[in-house]
């Protein structure tokens, strides 16, 4: 069976946790399919953002 557990990164604690983890759902990002996806979470974002950025300037130009 594939293991089927998820990763978060938890903003409060900056630590990855798992489902088993108790940690508020505010305070967390993901979920990640991987440890390690859920490690660069922050990177992720600040990627998105610029992407989403980017657009946004091109739709209002």
């Amino acid at each position: 069976m594939a293991d089927e557990t998820r990763y978060w990164w938890n903003l409060k604690h900056k630590r990855v946790e798992t489902d088993d983890d108790k940690g508020k759902s505010a305070d967390r990002l993901g979920p990640y399919p991987t440890r390690e996806a859920a490690e660069k979470a922050l990177e992720t974002v600040a990627n998105r953002n610029a992407i989403a950025d980017a657009e946004d300037r091109r739709w209002n130009d």
